[in-house]
């Protein structure tokens, strides 16, 4: 039986990764607080994010194979999570400026066809260049800040401040593509999908 795989995202970052990775899938956007809990373990915190989003999507379609995740950024453990206007982005990017950091997403995939659920995060370490006053208000009046997490998107012109990436890149865009194509491959044997 062919999987309907269904991505509990409204991210076209993670669309556009589903699709590099030769997946056909329909989207379903979750309607779900995405507020951190302040103080959480920044892994699962993103892990308990991408539970809810796949949970609350399974709650309204049919038989499926659900992706979800949630990419938070971490600062010597504590979560900087999306700035919530340009001023808190340009507060976020000083923090970050000239650091290691960390990038975790958090998924989980659930297929409710089998009743089996996986949840993992990969973890990628980020080194931030320094960045000069001129920079970060240049980058957060440009907008790419907005809605991101760490207010900053690699794949977008942020890669321009990024000296180091440890680990998987795609992770860092929003999507572990490595460690969520060995998932799919085990729940998918045979290749459905």
């Amino acid at each position: 039986m062919k999987a309907n795989i269904v991505l509990a995202s409204g991210s076209p970052r993670r669309r556009a990764l589903l699709s590099e990775m030769g997946r056909a899938f329909t989207v379903v956007e979750p309607q779900v607080d995405e507020s951190v809990r302040q103080g959480a373990d920044p892994a699962a915190e993103a892990m308990r994010l991408a539970v809810d989003k796949a949970e609350e999507v399974a709650a309204r379609v049919g038989p499926a194979l659900i992706v979800a995740a949630d990419t938070l950024v971490a600062l010597g453990g504590e979560i900087l999570g999306k700035p919530r206007d340009r001023e808190h982005a340009a507060g976020i990017l000083h923090r970050l400026s000239g650091t290691r950091h960390q990038v975790i997403t958090g998924f989980c995939v659930l297929d409710t066809r089998a009743g089996r659920r996986v949840v993992d995060y990969v973890s990628t370490s980020v080194t931030m260049k320094p960045m000069s006053e001129s920079a970060i208000r240049e980058y957060v009046d440009s907008g790419e800040a907005d809605g991101k997490s760490g207010a900053y998107a690699i794949q977008e012109t942020g890669d321009r401040y990024v000296s180091r990436v440890e680990g998987s890149f795609s992770n860092v865009v929003g999507l572990p593509t490595e460690r969520l194509a060995a998932v799919l491959a085990e729940l998918l044997p045979g290749g459905d999908g």
